[in-house]
């Protein structure tokens, strides 16, 4: 059975969704890239946090990408998001850029599952008007 265009819209949004918290920001911290501990000391984390911080992002990101998992996945990476954005804006970097890029993100997330999971959109359906609202 061909999977309709939402559905495969959603899945490439989650493909580049997970790329980029696995690229950007989970392997940096698992690598032990020096410039993973460089910003979290810039945003005031001690060191030897960026490990457990990229094990708990690597478990999330693939809790999400599970079917099953997916919304459990999603909601705990929103957590996460909540904490990183309290991190961004205790620090005092830039609203748009910074402080609100984990809303653009849980927004991207939240939008590939939407599209590639129907009973998620049962649950959030997109309504038109407000005649659709009433029948």
């Amino acid at each position: 059975m061909k999977a309709p265009p939402t559905v495969w819209t959603g899945r490439v949004l989650t493909g580049l969704f997970a790329l980029f918290m696995l690229g950007a920001s989970a392997l940096p911290k698992l690598a032990g890239m020096p410039v993973a501990e460089e910003i979290m000391a810039q945003l005031g984390w001690p060191a030897g946090y960026a490990f457990a911080i990229g094990v708990v992002e690597l478990t999330l990101v693939v809790l999400y990408l599970i079917p099953r998992t997916s919304v459990l996945g999603a909601v705990l990476l929103m957590g996460l998001f909540g904490g990183a954005m309290a991190t961004q804006i205790r620090a005092g970097s830039p609203l748009l850029s910074h402080q609100l890029f984990s809303i653009y993100l849980g927004l991207f997330m939240w939008g590939g599952l939407w599209l590639r999971d129907p009973a998620l959109r049962a649950v959030f359906p997109f309504r038109r008007g407000p005649a659709e609202a009433v029948s």
